[in-house]
């Protein structure tokens, strides 16, 4: 994070503890443009993956008596259901207090998507079923177009590349320029 996206980080953190916000895993909701909306989404497809890998664990541990089986499966519960609720919580906190709005043309079609994710989640932290958090997960990947990866402007970077043939090197030059000393190398 450069330093100056952290000062800011930091001082809308300061800004929302001070005013009594103290849930700050999701978002404060101070527009405070810190937020990657493809990475945040990524972040919510790996909680699925954690629902999932909970719920296999938690199958495994199922019969099982012992003292430390018994511990590790209410811990694959509490893990599963945390991460579940994570989502719904990013889902309704952030997407859809901030990013869906309802002047958008395909309003209702995000509106529905968002709320299954939600309704998928909720039922991955009521259920020990790893198809529960396989369906969460294909929830939130139907969210992927609306976040995509934030583009690289690649037609205001050079494209110059050393090429190496036997022992010749030389570059070409593709007509733009990073500036000083930014050639790609291949």
């Amino acid at each position: 994070m450069n330093p100056l996206r952290l000062s800011r980080f930091l001082t809308i953190a300061v800004l929302c503890a001070s005013f009594g916000v103290s849930n700050l895993w999701a978002h404060c909701q101070v527009p405070c443009g810190i937020f990657d909306d493809y990475l945040k989404l990524q972040s919510l497809i790996q909680d699925a993956d954690t629902v999932i890998k909970a719920a296999n664990e938690m199958q495994k541990l199922a019969g099982k008596s012992d003292a430390q089986s018994m511990q590790q499966f209410i811990r694959w519960t509490n893990n599963k259901e945390s991460h579940a609720e994570h989502v719904i919580h990013s889902i309704s906190d952030y997407y859809l207090a901030q990013r869906v709005k309802t002047n958008m043309e395909d309003y209702n079609e995000r509106l529905l998507k968002h709320h299954a994710v939600m309704i998928a989640a909720m039922k991955a932290k009521q259920s020990a079923n790893p198809e529960t958090g396989a369906a969460l997960k294909a929830a939130l990947i139907e969210l992927a177009p609306y976040y995509p990866h934030p583009k690289v402007d690649h037609d205001a970077k050079a494209h110059t590349h050393d090429h190496k043939h036997g022992a010749d090197a030389h570059k070409h030059d593709h007509g733009h320029s990073h500036g000083a000393g930014h050639d790609h190398k291949h």
